[in-house]
């Protein structure tokens, strides 16, 4: 009887019949948030700049949450410096586009800026149109479900595809992610403290450092912890990953099922506003948090969990990166370059299905090491095992040097072995790493003060990217975006014919979700988050 390969040898076969034509058409882009602050370190309370066109419907430039948070979201690249490359440009077309309208700075920092009182902190808006109008419903709810502090937050997204992977793949990509996500918070997380504006009135194990600073001394990223997009409502949804059948069901059951907090707040309040999208216990797809999302591009008017069900997973969405404050646009090809490398390791690695006690140890491993990554000896839990974090970090990123090799010889170069040697390095020197920078500068030169060490960052960030060089052309090109983008918006806008009230039942109806059965008629322009 012939013996079953080991993990690693089974790696290594799936490793080596990836073609390099396949390894070269691996994609990435990268969707960036940030916060615009004042000079003095607290929230810009002032509308999207009218000269980054529609927030709506402009491609590369749009907000999240707030009308004060900025996202900037690069096209589809073939290499991590193509995707550095646009950011860095969008970079320095919104600051001149800021500059033009006040002295705002975009906040280098995951964790936010000064903060207004919950209330004040100003909701995206989107114009008159019904798509536009669910835009900010939906954030409205949002406010209402966990509080526009936690909303403010910000991070990197990165979004990853290679040809050739099936739905059923990038499920097992997903689950294997899932189970090593802790490295990258560990490797990554630049978030270990905050302003104590961020969590008045609330429950929370932070420390105080210094003043109105408030910290975690082992923390990666608050934003991943339970101070970050965590709620009570979600924590009753234990998502299996293990078909995409599955998944979808979890999904649907959360779009539909009445979920009773929810109920009592209402559609809308006794002054006829809308105060959500609906009751239930989502109220769109993009309201479930997690470190990871599978994706596809959708129609207009199409729900994202119908277009999951009708034509499968086109990419992953990583969700879990911090900004590097250290760093001009937040990411460096290098990192982008390890991500690849752990996404091929994820793809590739043996994905024993998930279990409901698997999804609760990795909740627990999630929020130790975001709370506590660089604590010497940190044990987290692994099939019902005690592990250390460091020596599960070594055996992953070991196990990712050959796929780093085999990536260099199809691109060139040997910059991803040089990542996977750099991250190496970070397990071994966990002073190294960007959380402990965070706080070594903090105390060295702002007297342990986050929010003037985040604005200076800030300010240093906003000073260096005006100074690159910039094209009139450039200018020309990315303004005339801007201004299709405003005709854009006219145009939905003249378009609408459907009360808003009809327009959110029909985007909201069960149906719509998707059925193996029968496909929604087309409703319009689409409500993404």
């Amino acid at each position: 009887m012939t013996k079953p390969p080991s993990s690693q040898a089974a790696l290594q076969q799936r490793l080596q019949a990836l073609s390099h034509e396949r390894l070269q058409g691996m994609r990435r882009g990268v969707e960036k948030e940030s916060l615009r602050a004042r000079p003095d370190g607290a929230l810009s309370l002032t509308p999207h700049p009218a000269a980054l066109g529609s927030a709506l419907t402009h491609p590369h430039i749009t907000t999240d949450f707030s009308e004060s948070q900025v996202e900037l979201v690069t096209g589809v690249h073939a290499s991590a410096e193509a995707v550095l490359d646009e950011l860095t440009e969008l970079h320095q077309f919104t600051y001149r586009a800021m500059h033009d309208e006040g002295d705002d700075m975009l906040w280098v920092s995951s964790m936010p800026c000064g903060l207004p009182t919950d209330e004040t902190i100003p909701i995206g808006r989107y114009g008159s149109s019904n798509v536009g109008r669910a835009k900010s419903v939906y954030r409205m709810g949002l406010s209402h479900r966990y509080g526009r502090r936690m909303q403010t937050i910000s991070g990197i997204h990165y979004n990853w595809s290679l040809p050739g992977v099936s739905s059923e793949q990038y499920f097992a990509l997903i689950r294997n992610f899932r189970r090593h996500a802790f490295l990258l918070l560990y490797l990554f997380g630049a978030s270990p403290a905050v302003c104590s504006t961020f969590v008045a009135g609330r429950q929370h194990e932070l420390q105080q450092l210094a003043g109105s600073t408030m910290y975690m001394p082992h923390g990666t990223s608050l934003r991943m912890g339970r101070l970050g997009y965590q709620s009570d409502a979600q924590a009753s949804l234990a998502v299996s990953y293990n078909s995409l059948e599955g998944y979808a069901a979890s999904l649907q059951d959360a779009l539909t099922r009445p979920y009773p907090a929810y109920e009592k707040v209402g559609i809308r309040n006794p002054g006829g506003d809308y105060n959500q999208l609906a009751t239930s216990l989502l109220q769109i797809e993009n309201e479930f948090y997690g470190t990871i999302r599978p994706k596809r591009v959708i129609f207009p008017g199409e729900r994202p969990l119908h277009a999951l069900r009708e034509r499968g997973v086109e990419y992953i969405e990583v969700r879990l990166m911090d900004l590097d404050p250290f760093v001009p646009v937040g990411i460096t090809a290098e990192t982008m370059r390890f991500l690849d490398v752990f996404l091929l390791h994820c793809l590739l690695s043996d994905s024993p299905i998930d279990s409901p006690d698997e999804i609760a140890a990795l909740a627990r491993n999630q929020h130790r090491t975001a709370a506590r990554g660089r604590e010497p000896g940190l044990v987290l839990e692994r099939n019902g095992q005690d592990i250390s974090l460091s020596d599960w970090g070594l055996e992953l990123v070991t196990a990712c040097q050959p796929i780093a090799q085999a990536l260099d010889r199809a691109q060139g170069g040997n910059a991803h072995a040089e990542a996977v040697a750099a991250a190496t390095q970070s397990l071994l020197h966990p002073q190294t790493l960007p959380s402990a920078r965070v706080l070594q500068v903090m105390a060295q030169d702002f007297d342990h003060s986050f929010v003037a060490f985040a604005r200076s960052q800030s300010s240093r960030t906003k000073t260096l990217l005006q100074d690159l060089p910039w094209s009139s052309a450039q200018q020309a090109r990315l303004a005339a975006m801007s201004l299709a983008s405003i005709e854009e918006q006219r145009r939905i806008e003249a378009a609408d014919t459907l009360p808003f009230e009809i327009y959110r039942q029909q985007y909201t109806a069960p149906e719509r979700l998707g059925r193996p059965t029968a496909a929604p008629a087309p409703l319009g322009a689409v409500v993404t988050a």
